[in-house]
Order: C-alpha cells, then sequence, then structure tokens
C-alpha cells in the first residue's frame, strides 16, 4: 500500500486568521487589541508617529472606523491628533498583536523583504541613517518602556473630550468606576 501523495503547495499564510482570532478574543474579553505593524513604502499610516520603522496601533472598535481585517490587508480609519486618517497595512507587516491591558498576545516574524529604507512619503527612517555601509535588513534596538509606550499613537476614539486613562498603578486586573 502506497501513502497518499504529499501536497505540493503549504497553502495560504495563518497570519490573518491569527489575527483575526486574537481580535476576536480581545474584544469578547473587554480587552484593547493592539498591533504592532513594521514600517516601509508598503505601509500607509502617519510616519510622525513611526519610530525605528514600527508603529502601535489601537485596532479597537472604539478606536476606529469601517474596520476591515482581510487576508492581505488591514484597513481602518483612525483619528490621530484629532485628524482622521486612512490607515493601511499588509498582514504581512503586523509584528504582533496583542491586548493592551494584560499584554497577552502573540508575536511574528518581520517580513523577509523588510528595508531600512526611506519610509512614505520620502522621511528617512533612522535606521537607514544610522546604518553602517553594506549592513542589510533591520536592526535590533532597546525598547523603550512597555509595547504602546513609544508612540502615543493609539488611534483614540472619536470621544476626544474625554482624557485618555492610565492602566492601573498596582498592575492588576482592571476595575470599572460607576460615575453619578
Amino acid at each position: 500500500m502506497t501513502p497518499p501523495p504529499a501536497p505540493t503547495n503549504t497553502g495560504s499564510s495563518t497570519r490573518p486568521y491569527l489575527i483575526r482570532a486574537l481580535h476576536d478574543w480581545c474584544t469578547d474579553n473587554g480587552f484593547t487589541p493592539y498591533i504592532a505593524v513594521f514600517v516601509d513604502a508598503n505601509v500607509q499610516v502617519p510616519t510622525e508617529y513611526v519610530k525605528n520603522n514600527e508603529i502601535v496601533l489601537n485596532i479597537g472598535f472604539e478606536a476606529t472606523t469601517a474596520l476591515k481585517l482581510g487576508n492581505e490587508h488591514i484597513e481602518f480609519k483612525a483619528r490621530f491628533g484629532g485628524v482622521s486618517r486612512e490607515i493601511v497595512v499588509p498582514v504581512d507587516h503586523v509584528i504582533a498583536i496583542y491586548a493592551r491591558e494584560n499584554g497577552q498576545g502573540m508575536a511574528f516574524p518581520v517580513p523577509t523583504d523588510a528595508t531600512t529604507g526611506p519610509l512614505p512619503g520620502g522621511v528617512p527612517s533612522p535606521d537607514a541613517a544610522s546604518a553602517p555601509a553594506g549592513s542589510k535588513g533591520p536592526r535590533l534596538s532597546l525598547a523603550e518602556g512597555p509595547p504602546g509606550a513609544a508612540a502615543d499613537a493609539d488611534a483614540r476614539s472619536e470621544r476626544q473630550d474625554e482624557p485618555p486613562t492610565d492602566p492601573p498603578a498596582g498592575g492588576g486586573r482592571p476595575t470599572l468606576k460607576r460615575v453619578k
């Protein structure tokens, strides 16, 4: 008896399915889903919030409009500094998705075709300016603080009159404060 033939292709990427699953898990449990994105010329984000070719985005329903978690792109509109922006992120540029409140989530590899060239709009990346001649690909650097703290670009909701709230100082479970 001969074994069945091995499949010739590996199928589609699991990354968009995992991103959707973790987004659903975050929203079902009352957490805020954040994505960390590797930024290059293929990513449409506000470049003034990009640091070291990365940006962290809040993709919760409260912070986005017309969110589409597709197989090729994540698309939505969000407000940055009170200005509505169109955001388009190729799924293969998402390097992590996690819950803001507890950090639980999943990390993904950086895209294989990632370069440290100019960002969208011709703005040179900090890595490109400081990279030695002949070096290729992204470089590792020391992160400053928890994910999401580096760039305050978490696409706040349209309720701009409410001040942002910080997580509890004790690092414990979030609590609901009832205001009458």
